[in-house]
C-alpha cells in the first residue's frame, strides 16, 4: 500500500486486539525498514449489546491494548448502528489522547440482510455525537451509501471537532 502511494494506514473492524497488535507490529517493522512513518488509524468493532468486542474487550480495554501504537485516531466501526454505538464512542472520547472516529452501520441488518436506517436518520444521530464533542472523524460502514456519507458530511460540517486531551499541552 505504501508503494502505491498510501498516506495513511487503517487497521479496522478489529474484533480481537491480538490481531490488531500483530498488525501494529508488522506496520512498525515496515516503518523501521523504510526509515519513515505514516499515520495509523485503528478502529475496533463492538459486536453486540454487551458492549464488547468478539474477544470480550470493552472499549476501555480495546484502547488500552492499542494505544502503544501511537495511532492518529482510534475509533469504532461496523456491527452496530450509530445509536447503539454512541456509549462506546463516548467512552473512547473520554479516555483517548488520539483523535476519535466513528463509522457505524446504517442500523442493524433486517431479516433480508438489508439496512433500513436512512441517510437523514444516521446523519441526525451522528450530528448529536459531534454536538456532544465526541468525534474528530466520522463516516459509515455496512449499509451506507454515497447519500449517507453526503448527509453525514453536511450534518457535521459546521461543528467543531472533539478537543483531544493533552492538545493544550502540545500547543504550549
Amino acid at each position: 500500500m505504501i508503494d502505491g502511494g498510501a498516506d495513511t494506514l487503517m487497521v479496522e473492524t478489529i474484533c480481537d486486539t491480538l490481531n490488531a497488535k500483530a498488525a501494529l507490529y508488522a506496520i512498525k517493522e515496515v516503518f523501521e525498514a523504510r526509515g519513515g512513518r505514516l499515520p495509523v488509524m485503528i478502529s475496533g468493532t463492538i459486536t453486540d449489546a454487551s458492549g464488547r468486542t468478539l474477544s470480550g474487550q470493552t472499549a476501555e480495554a480495546f484502547y488500552a491494548s492499542v494505544a502503544h501504537g501511537r495511532p492518529l485516531s482510534v475509533g469504532l466501526n461496523c456491527a452496530l448502528g450509530a445509536k447503539d454505538l454512541r456509549p462506546h464512542v463516548e467512552t473512547l472520547s473520554q479516555i483517548a489522547d488520539a483523535y476519535v472516529s466513528a463509522h457505524p452501520n446504517a442500523g442493524l441488518p433486517n431479516a433480508f440482510g438489508e439496512y433500513d436506517e436512512t441517510s437523514e436518520e444516521m446523519a441526525e444521530t451522528l450530528r448529536e455525537f459531534a454536538e456532544s464533542g465526541l468525534l474528530n472523524l466520522v463516516g459509515g460502514c455496512c449499509g451506507t451509501s454515497p447519500d449517507h456519507i453526503r448527509a453525514i458530511a453536511e450534518a457535521v460540517a459546521d461543528l467543531p471537532p472533539r478537543q483531544r486531551p493533552g492538545a493544550q499541552k502540545l500547543a504550549e
